[in-house]
């Protein structure tokens, strides 16, 4: 975990600034015993699975193994490059730093300047740069004013800012900078840096003062942003090919041994976070968890409130799987995949569509079940097209028998009957919640619960219009960014799936019209029986079934 040379806000004293005796914390953990530290190390390679991970380290040379039950990724952040910000004098003019060289300058006591100018969003909240709020800068650039000052009280600051977001009991801490006559902050666009005779002047519009303002100063300060320490490093083996082509040199982290790829995957902007709206520290990679700077920007206090988190997630973890259980969403599920390998086809589409990697494969593409890494989402009972792989609780029997039981009306009734394959996540509690509002959806409609869209298999699908049924409607978890599939890409998967339906459609004479796929939050229960009502009437508008009696 990066910080700014180990001085922070205190949460005690929100006006003031204190030393952050980060040397402290060092020698603790130094002296405990049930605590190992590695320096000077790097990962070779990780292997196994959660509760059972073989790691190997390269120590100055030196081969050091050991086994571990969870790993917590925490490796920080690094600074955005500033050599990108030519327009704004970095790299042209001498006395253009970044936020970090001047935390260096302040550290040494040598900022020898008169006049200071702090830009701020440098390369932040660009589309052309970083599109996102690094959280901190404007903390850091109010801390780092006022240790100018302390250090030479004739100094002046300027602090030119796009918003100035300091949350929380730290508001406190920037009225303290504005009582500071000696900082002037004002909310403006920097139009220019350009170096004149005796300095350096920053072009300012838009300001508050509702003016262009020029002002000329010794040294300006670029407020860069955090960049995720995973950024720009490959996370598949496709992606390092690719790289290595190009030869282009790049060192990964933590160097899994994973048949999708050794780096955990990412999101935007290289953050290894899973998106999971309540669970901040998982990832994709089960037993792996996410804290600090790693997976989003944020400051010291933050950072040591999101490692606590993540440790409690690696102890639960290691609990759950002493016990044979798994973690996040099914927490404790001991039903582990059953598969009959002598059928499979080495395909490859369960360890290709699997979203935790669980699954490796050898030479030939036959796949290695890994079982605590697997989350029981079904996915890879989804992509079989052999329908080979079962749990005890989830299994094709059952699934065939569900539909099986259901009773098809003649085609002299009228009576069209739909099958409704619902992710129990999302879809399934949204339908119960329903039901507890008195809300009535249309009768023809049977419902089968699913451990997740992506276990839908197609052959299903066949086999449910084959027997008559009139259609299918599929109800799973929203996905994108800004709601998650619980199993990252479950409805994703079946959104993919159904949209090659088509040619079994074909096949069977039937149109595309009767297999529907629907996203649903939780929240949305008001709307289910509404998208079940419309389905129904679109059913209805086709000719019924030439398979029923059949």
């Amino acid at each position: 975990m990066r910080c700014f040379i180990g001085i922070e806000l205190s949460l005690e004293a929100t006006k003031e600034i204190e030393d952050l005796n980060i040397q402290e914390k060092i020698d603790e953990v130094n002296a405990n015993p049930k605590i190992n530290v590695y320096t000077s190390s790097k990962i070779q390679k990780i292997e196994g699975q959660p509760g059972q991970f073989n790691v190997t380290l390269d120590q100055n040379g030196n081969t050091v193994e050991f086994k571990a039950g969870a790993i917590v990724l925490a490796t920080g952040w690094k600074p955005y490059d500033a050599s990108k910000l030519e327009e704004l004098g970095y790299g042209k003019y001498d006395n253009v730093i970044t936020n970090i060289q001047m935390e260096e300058l302040i550290s040494n006591g040598g900022v020898k300047a008169d006049s200071v100018a702090f830009i701020q969003c440098a390369g932040q909240r660009d589309e052309n740069h970083l599109p996102y709020c690094s959280s901190v800068c404007c903390m850091v650039s109010l801390k780092q004013a006022k240790l100018i000052r302390e250090q030479n009280p004739d100094s002046k600051v300027y602090i030119f800012y796009k918003d100035m977001r300091t949350p929380g009991l730290y508001e406190d801490f920037y009225r303290t900078a504005q009582d500071d006559e000696g900082i002037f902050l004002t909310k403006g666009n920097v139009t220019k840096v350009a170096q004149e005779a005796g300095g350096l002047v920053v072009g300012v519009e838009d300001t508050l003062l509702g003016e262009t303002v020029n002002v000329k100063v010794d040294r300006v300060v670029l407020a860069t942003g955090m960049v995720s320490s995973m950024e720009g490093i490959p996370t598949t083996k496709e992606e390092q090919a690719e790289l290595q082509e190009k030869g282009i040199e790049f060192e990964n982290i933590l160097n899994l041994e994973y048949r999708q790829g050794p780096e955990l995957p990412i999101l935007k902007y290289g953050f290894p976070d899973s998106n999971f709206i309540c669970f901040p520290y998982e990832t994709r990679r089960t037993g792996i968890y996410a804290a600090g700077c790693v997976r989003q920007p944020m400051g010291i206090n933050e950072s040591i409130d999101d490692a606590t988190g993540a440790a409690l997630k690696a102890i639960q973890c290691i609990e759950l799987i002493s016990q044979g259980g798994t973690t996040f969403p099914r927490s404790g599920d001991v039903d582990y995949p059953d598969v009959f390998l002598q059928r499979c086809t080495q395909c490859k589409r369960c360890t290709e569509e699997c979203p935790f990697g669980a699954i490796n494969e050898d030479e030939k593409g036959t796949p290695f079940y890994n079982p605590m890494r697997c989350r029981r989402c079904g996915t890879c009972f989804g992509a079989c097209p052999e329908r080979i792989v079962s749990f005890k609780g989830y299994s094709v029997d059952m699934v065939s028998t569900m539909l099986k039981a259901v009773s098809v009306p003649g085609p002299e009734e009228e009576k069209p009957r739909i099958i409704a394959f619902v992710c129990e996540n999302d879809a399934y509690p949204a339908l119960d919640m329903a039901a507890m509002h008195r809300l009535k959806y249309n009768p023809f409609i049977r419902v089968i619960p699913v451990r997740c869209l992506g276990s839908v298999n197609t052959v299903f699908i066949a086999d449910t219009l084959s027997k008559g049924i009139d259609g299918v409607l599929m109800l799973g978890c929203k996905y994108g960014d800004d709601y998650q599939c619980h199993f990252i890409k479950g409805s994703e998967l079946a959104d993919y799936r159904m949209g090659k339906v088509q040619e079994t459609l074909d096949r069977l004479m039937l149109e595309s019209d009767r297999v529907k796929v629907m996203q649903v939050a939780i929240t949305e229960y008001d709307k289910v029986p509404q998208i079940m009502d419309e389905f129904y009437e679109s059913i209805k508008e086709l000719e019924p079934n030439p398979y029923k009696g059949f």
